[in-house]
């Protein structure tokens, strides 16, 4: 393992501490951050455990045209960017793919997840409004007490603003290369008792690579109001993704080819993606010392795109409605508060995949899947915190979660080839119900070392039933799978601490997930792996004076496989786990006047990681630069300009060993973007 990396985003951290705290003694207070980490709001100093809040006013300056690009000041996080707004998550993890992809993290909308559970998709994230957040927190590790399945590796919580935050009313235009553009606007009144807010954004990119491109909407509208001890804010928000997408551009370094690098190898491939969700979370003082809570929803989302990555190129569309709700209950007594809670998603889920051309005997034009599953989650939960001395916490929390699948084929069972096919790729289970039954459970401790530094630890475990599609959606003549229920093992050990100038959070993990799901050398889903994963992670936030401030994140971390995973014929056991960057890091450098101007200037490091199970394909990493700046015509008008990969360096911004290649999603050179806005507040 090299440490050379962190060594060196150390030394800048250093160095910028022990200058600020020499120059400055009249320093900006660093900002106290509330946080819903824990089904409650709280102060992130109080915490057990890590969590990063990106706040409205972030957001508001990175003006990111892919989510990737804000959670890159998260340690330990990367949102790997594919081709227009695709992506894939990787957590205290490797980059995972298929239902493994989206299955190990809870993606969530004010807590609820995005997609149902059992259902994910690897690229929900776009289905949320990350460009117009109030807050986005991301908690690394295990925390399914709090949230249930999914919430493994980690956890990312869009929260939408409240009313009171968002301008009266507020319209924003962005250009940029390859015919982007980008509209914003918001409106927000507050009429005697209630708040109305409607907000959203509509994007168009003409795409770098040849015939791709995209066109996005998303909307929201909020309600908020108080009536005597009882509270409401109900939510709708509606996205909808029209998407031409560009695959992987194939051979060793591509990406550095001028020719090969704008090449789009299936200008057939589209993706086409429809949400809908709607829910009221309603709070009531129950007492002087109580407050119950219940938050029902419903989701709606329906998807169609041409799976590109595969040779025989099949259309899959996905659909999935959802009713839930989410009730707790909170008390506090004297020293001790404890919550009770009870969740519930009911599910009804779709899947079909149908190929329009022979491809071989063994993969067949016509219809591979076609698959409905009715999914019920019921799970209770409770979570109690103790205040044992005057300067430690601790708590503890457990949770059980029943998952029923009722699984119905649409086809005829077994293989979907001609019957005199021995090998068909594509296999459909007969009619089936499956059941999984997990506990999960968190303890947990803050100590106050003095007033404002903190030690915390905690020991806790995740879990995720099996996604529909890994049981269901077969090959290789595997028709009945015994999977067995994801766990992860994780110990974590942190200090953070706030001083008049300075934030800083440095954490240490050690995880160990059993019963890993992945598909074999054999196409068979089987669920005997086991990994491991630790590492260091670190976050600092330094006001260096009235205008200035510096931000940083550094990662150094190790995955490995701890079993010999039949994914490669050859032995894997203690290999590094494919996709998976031993280093990853971000640092800030910004002023901000007392007028409104700013300026930042971003730099973004990926390390190194290895392409294949076998280690013997890798991917060198790279670094990025970006500027951004506004300027502050008048009270209501602002233009602002951003430039993105400053350097244009050629880079991968995923690189991939496959079907016996190599092959690179790109990134973009230098793009140059402007944005006009015009803001009038109440």
């Amino acid at each position: 393992m090299s440490f050379k990396p962190l060594y060196k985003v150390l030394s800048v951290v250093l160095f910028v501490t022990l200058f600020t705290s020499l120059s400055y003694t009249h320093a900006v207070e660093v900002e106290k951050i509330t946080v819903t980490s824990t089904r409650q709001t709280s102060s992130i100093n109080d915490l057990t455990g890590n969590l990063t809040a990106i706040s409205q006013s972030q957001i508001e300056l990175i003006q990111a045209e892919h989510i990737n690009q804000t959670l890159s000041r998260v340690a330990g996080t990367w949102i790997s960017r594919g081709n227009g707004q695709e992506h894939l998550t990787a957590i205290r993890s490797p980059v995972l793919t298929g239902a493994g992809g989206c299955g190990a993290f809870y993606i969530a909308q004010d807590g609820i997840s995005a997609r149902a559970p059992g259902f994910c998709n690897t690229n929900q994230l776009f289905d949320l409004n990350t460009e117009q957040a109030g807050q986005i927190e991301v908690i690394r590790g295990p925390s399914s007490v709090f949230y249930g399945s999914n919430a493994v590796h980690g956890v990312i919580n869009v929260l939408t603003p409240e009313v009171a935050s968002l301008a009266a009313h507020s319209i924003a235009v962005e250009a940029g290369p390859n015919d982007y553009l980008r509209g914003k606007f918001s409106l927000s009144k507050e009429l005697n008792d209630h708040s109305f807010a409607f907000y959203g954004n509509i994007s168009h990119d003409g795409g770098y690579k040849d015939e791709s491109g995209y066109d996005q909407q998303k909307l929201n509208f909020i309600h908020q109001t108080n009536l005597n001890d009882w509270s409401f804010k109900n939510v709708l928000a509606i996205s909808n993704l029209n998407q031409e997408t560009a695959g992987f551009v194939r051979g060793f370094e591509a990406y550095t080819d001028p020719v090969l690098k704008t090449q789009n190898p299936n200008p057939e491939a589209f993706r086409d993606n429809q949400t809908f969700r709607l829910y009221s979370k309603i709070e009531h003082a129950a007492n002087e010392n109580g407050l119950f809570s219940v938050t029902p929803y419903i989701r709606w989302a329906e998807m169609t795109f041409l799976q590109h990555f595969l040779p025989w190129q099949p259309t899959e569309t996905n659909s999935q409605r959802s009713f839930g709700v989410q009730t707790q209950y909170q008390q506090e007594y004297n020293d001790v508060s404890i919550v009770t809670g009870f969740d519930v998603d009911l599910t009804q889920g779709e899947l079909t995949e149908i190929q329009d051309n022979d491809f071989s005997p063994s993969i067949p034009a016509g219809a591979h899947y076609d698959y409905e599953v009715a999914a019920h989650v019921l799970s209770p939960f409770a979570i109690v915190d103790w205040q044992a001395t005057e300067s430690l916490t601790l708590n503890a929390g457990l949770r059980y979660e029943y998952t029923d699948y009722d699984y119905q084929n649409n086809l005829s069972d077994g293989s979907a080839c001609a019957p005199e096919v021995n090998n068909c790729r594509f296999t459909r289970p007969e009619d089936q119900k499956v059941t999984y039954k997990e506990w999960s459970y968190h303890l947990g401790a803050n100590y106050q070392i003095t007033p404002n530094h903190r030690l915390y630890g905690q020991v806790s475990q995740g879990y995720r039933a099996p996604q529909a599609t890994e049981l269901f959606r077969l090959q290789a003549g595997q028709v009945v799978t015994e999977l067995e229920a994801e766990t992860l093992d994780a110990i974590e050990l942190g200090l953070r601490g706030t001083s008049e100038f300075i934030y800083y959070d440095i954490t240490v993990f050690d995880m160990e997930k059993d019963n890993f799901i992945f598909q074999d050398s054999n196409r068979q889903n089987i669920s005997d792996g086991k990994t491991a994963h630790h590492g260091i992670e670190l976050s600092i936030n330094v006001s260096l004076s009235e205008n200035w401030y510096f931000a940083a994140n550094a990662t150094l971390a190790k995955h490995r496989y701890k079993s010999d995973l039949t994914l490669s014929r050859t032995p894997i056991f203690n290999n590094e786990i494919d996709t998976a960057p031993e280093h990853l890091a971000s640092m800030q450098l910004g002023w901000q006047a007392d007028d409104g101007h700013s300026v930042e200037f971003d730099w973004v490091h990926q390390g190194n990681y290895f392409l294949d199970p076998q280690n013997t394909a890798s991917y060198d990493g790279h670094k990025l630069f970006n500027i951004r700046g506004n300027y502050r015509i008048s009270d209501a008008l602002t233009i602002g300009a951003r430039i993105v990969n400053l350097t244009n360096v050629d880079y991968a911004e995923r690189a991939d060993f496959a079907f016996g290649g190599y092959r690179y999603f790109v990134g973009e050179p230098r793009s140059v973007y402007f944005t006009l806005q015009y803001r009038q507040d109440k």
